[in-house]
């Protein structure tokens, strides 16, 4: 029955079903078969898989970015590092990486960061003369930041399953999102000097003050955020509420660009974006129901243990192993598959959950 379901899986995502109603069939399939397991436990795993407080960060994030996006936030933010890098050779493309790194300090979400920060980048971009691939790959690889840099909604989901502290896998994910987003600078730099990539005119130091002053708002909002849960003044899930009320007031009141009668779009638009993660989510959440009751975490962490090579060849399977599955699948969902187990055999081996 095992190769049936993986059959099944791989034919469905061979044939470009939707990964989350591939998840939700091979799911039920799998749990019918079994004659000890109601069939209803299918949809009890996806609604408990959903209920938790944590994963409210998930909707309320991605409102946080629709907020900024519609408040003239993140164009703002745009300008302020375009006038920054943009004189460079390539300018755009480093302004593009510098906005999602501090764009991801805010939304904690990747494909918000794509939808914000790509709909204006990917057009100007073309404009000023890069090839619409260029445009494309680095908006859509300095998205990536948005999982790395806290606040994190894969981040959040991972404290939950692995159970390990917020604050401390924040303060873990600073400095390594901070180094790639600086190595895509320098992937940048390397072909901006073979194709030839164009840049932009300098701007005058006083106008790049003056954009520096107005974008503050936004700029701080990262800061506020980390810093709050960090401390502990509140949890992931009350930042994230906080980034909304935040964008909101700053919208309204302070930019004047945000109308009251947009809203319920805004609102629309992020139940729409939310839900492709959050069912994802919840039919991961029923699969992981079917590989529990065939014991598939005692299978891997035997398989591990009696592996030569220690934490080094473990670490580097696991990376290859999450490339593959994420080339078909999204983070929250891999993860709330493939943590529970994995991780038993990365602490059997000595390895930080949090590192």
């Amino acid at each position: 029955m095992g190769a049936l379901l993986v059959v099944m899986f791989v034919g469905f995502v061979a044939l470009g079903v939707p990964i989350s109603f591939a998840l939700g069939v091979v799911s039920f399939v799998g749990i019918s078969s079994l004659p000890d397991i109601p069939n209803t436990v299918v949809f009890t795993k996806m609604f408990n898989g959903l209920n938790s407080f944590t994963l409210l960060a998930v909707p309320l994030f991605i409102l946080a970015a629709n907020l900024m996006n519609e408040g003239a936030i993140t164009q703002k933010l745009i300008k302020c590092c375009t006038a920054l890098v943009g004189h460079f050779r390539g300018g755009l493309a480093y302004a593009n990486v510098l906005v999602s790194m501090i764009f991801a300090g805010i939304s904690g979400s990747s494909q918000a960061d794509t939808a914000g920060v790509g709909k204006i980048f990917i057009p100007a971009m073309e404009k000023e003369g890069f090839d619409k691939g260029t445009a494309v790959g680095v908006t859509a690889a300095s998205s990536t930041l948005g999982s790395i840099i806290p606040p994190s909604i894969t981040m959040v989901v991972y404290s939950g399953i692995a159970n390990v502290g917020t604050g401390a896998l924040f303060m873990t994910g600073i400095i390594p999102g901070i180094l790639l987003g600086l190595a895509m600078m320098g992937v940048i730099f390397f072909f901006s000097k073979r194709k030839y990539f164009p840049k932009g005119d300098k701007v005058p130091m006083k106008e790049v003050v003056k954009l520096i002053l107005g974008s503050l708002p936004a700029l701080f909002t990262p800061i506020i955020l980390i810093g709050g849960i960090v401390s502990g003044l509140f949890t992931p899930t009350e930042s994230a509420a906080f980034a909304c009320i935040y964008a909101l007031i700053v919208g309204i009141f302070f930019f004047k660009t945000i109308k009251v009668s947009a809203l319920p779009r805004i609102l629309i638009e992020t139940m729409k974006l939310s839900s492709l993660s959050l069912f994802a989510l919840a039919t991961a959440n029923a699969l992981g129901e079917l590989l529990s009751y065939y014991q598939l975490n005692k299978l891997v962490q035997e398989f591990f243990l009696n592996m030569t090579g220690g934490k080094i060849i473990f670490l580097l399977v696991v990376v290859i192993f999450f490339m593959f599955i994420g080339t078909f699948m999204d983070s929250v969902p891999a993860m709330i598959l493939f943590v529970p187990i994995i991780l038993p055999s990365a602490t059997a081996l000595g390895i930080s959950p949090i590192i």
